[in-house]
């Protein structure tokens, strides 16, 4: 019997669309009107999302090159990329003769939001608004009609055209709102980017070397346990699934109750467990703690989950001992996978210099001396006598 060959590395794909995690395609309405829906949805999620639009340009080429503006003047010389500081925004503008879905999701990666007008682009969701006016050009589009999320009516329109109810089987089950009502639009959107937010994993970081202590941190006991079982056992309270990540070699020692996750990206430490439980499951946030940190309690780890903040890349501590981001008791949402790789790609290994150059929410610790580490016999026998 013939096994089939596999030439590629079986890898858990990101629940992303063609932009992003949450994107919704505006169509059936005039351009104009899908602009205005957007930017009034816009300016409501904004003050707490990072909320993008993609459209396209209805100014011909020619018309623009009439306008002497410097970036399309550099385009026209043949650059490939020009970069423009607006001041109160910048601006890139690429010479590619494809751009498709991947370069489309790594710009868009760190966005929570992607309202998309339809009339141009495919999205994973789509809003679709009834207005007399486009009802043909919708009938010729109802292949992008693959997951429709909302009904708008427009203007006098109070009836859905027959051929949706065709297309769509669950047209029954799907809202309808006010096209001008952009407040329950966006509330609208608020709560289904709310229902899909990443789950919580929890990984304990166990795959040190421990060459300072002189043996394995994540064995000694501090609480009646292995440390990196009892933070195993803390983290369980606050995520939906819990690994112990370790080196290759360590996994025939290891006695545990907990997932073993193993590291497959090696000599990067803590940046290589981070990337490797991203490899895992790059749909989940991970909190990940290290197993040094003997005086962490499940209070601070309840302040941190409260205070989380999936818009951002990660939620950490300030540490005030480095003045600097904790990496190692920190929420690193699903949209850092990309940011931590594009620091690697930059030979950057460090998840604190990824935090420092990131946009986070920065928390001040409740009791700083959760964040105390312990590397060394001597920090050891301080740390015992406080316990």
């Amino acid at each position: 019997m013939k096994t089939q060959h596999t030439k590629h590395a079986k890898l858990t794909k990101p629940q992303l669309g063609h932009f992003g995690r949450n994107e919704w395609a505006i169509i059936g309405t005039p351009c104009g009107n899908i602009q205005k829906i957007a930017h009034k949805v816009i300016e409501i999620l904004s003050k707490d999302f990072k909320v993008s639009y993609v459209d396209a340009d209805h100014q011909s080429a020619d018309a623009e090159k009439t306008q002497g503006k410097k970036e399309d003047a550099a385009m026209d010389a043949g650059a490939s990329l020009v970069y423009t500081d607006k001041i109160t925004h910048h601006r890139i503008d690429f010479n590619n003769e494809k751009f498709d879905t991947y370069q489309y999701r790594s710009l868009f990666h760190e966005q929570d939001i992607v309202l998309v007008n339809g009339n141009h682009f495919k999205a994973q969701k789509q809003i679709v608004v009834i207005d007399a006016r486009k009802k043909d050009s919708l009938e010729r589009k109802l292949d992008r009609l693959t997951n429709v999320d909302l009904i708008l009516l427009e203007g006098e329109n109070d009836s859905i055209f027959p051929f949706l109810q065709t297309q769509i089987p669950n047209i029954a089950d799907i809202p309808i709102l006010q096209s001008i009502n952009t407040a329950a639009i966006a509330n609208f959107l608020l709560q289904k980017v709310n229902t899909n937010q990443p789950p919580l994993y929890g990984l304990v970081l166990a795959g040190g070397k421990s060459q300072r202590m002189g043996r394995d941190k994540g064995l000694i006991d501090y609480h009646g346990k292995a440390q990196r079982e009892y933070v195993g056992d803390m983290l369980q309270a606050f995520c939906e699934e819990v690994f112990i990540s370790c080196r290759p070699d360590q996994v025939s020692n290891i006695d545990t109750q907990h997932q073993i996750l193993q590291d497959s990206l090696l000599g990067l430490g803590p940046f290589g467990a981070i990337l490797s439980a991203f490899q895992h499951n790059p749909n989940a946030a991970w909190l990940v703690v290290a197993c040094d940190l003997p005086l962490l309690d499940a209070d601070t780890l309840q302040y941190l989950v409260d205070n989380r903040n999936p818009s951002k890349t990660a939620t950490a501590f300030h540490n005030p001992a480095t003045n600097f981001p904790e990496p190692l008791i920190t929420i690193w949402e699903s949209k850092s996978y990309l940011t931590l790789l594009q620091f690697l790609a930059q030979a950057y290994s460090c998840p604190r210099k990824v935090l420092i150059n990131s946009d986070i929410a920065l928390l001040q610790v409740p009791d700083v001396a959760a964040l105390e580490n312990v590397n060394r016999p001597e920090e050891y026998e301080e740390v015992k006598k406080l316990l």
